[in-house]
């Protein structure tokens, strides 16, 4: 299996599993978001998660940016629209998958 392959497959992860907790969250709830960021920050742990995510997003964003510029990456908007609609667990594997298909086609071509 390539590694592209690889990263569509962590595409595949990272989009069901969070989107498997959120979905039925949000037919629960609704868009009642007083109790989306109610039960986000209900916790010490759940806080250290949300602090996490949100670094971790903003270094993504900030990678994607500068090696969409570096590298001819022309869909790298794709993920970062991954990133805030979905989270890093989609984002990241997307725009390693685009920097691979650069990456291989300047490769091939020598």
């Amino acid at each position: 299996m390539s590694l592209k392959h690889v990263y569509l497959v962590f595409c595949l992860l990272g989009a069901a599993l969070p989107l498997s907790q959120f979905v039925p969250w949000l037919i629960a709830n609704g868009a009642d978001l007083p109790l989306f960021f109610e039960q986000l920050l209900a916790n010490p742990i759940s806080r250290f998660f949300v602090f996490d995510v949100v670094v971790s997003a903003l270094v993504l964003i900030t990678f994607i940016i500068v090696e969409s510029n570096r590298l001819p990456i022309k869909k790298g908007w794709l993920a970062i629209a991954a990133t805030l609609c979905v989270g890093v667990s989609l984002g990241l594997p997307l725009f390693l998958y685009l920097r691979q298909l650069v990456l291989d086609e300047q490769r091939q071509a020598g």
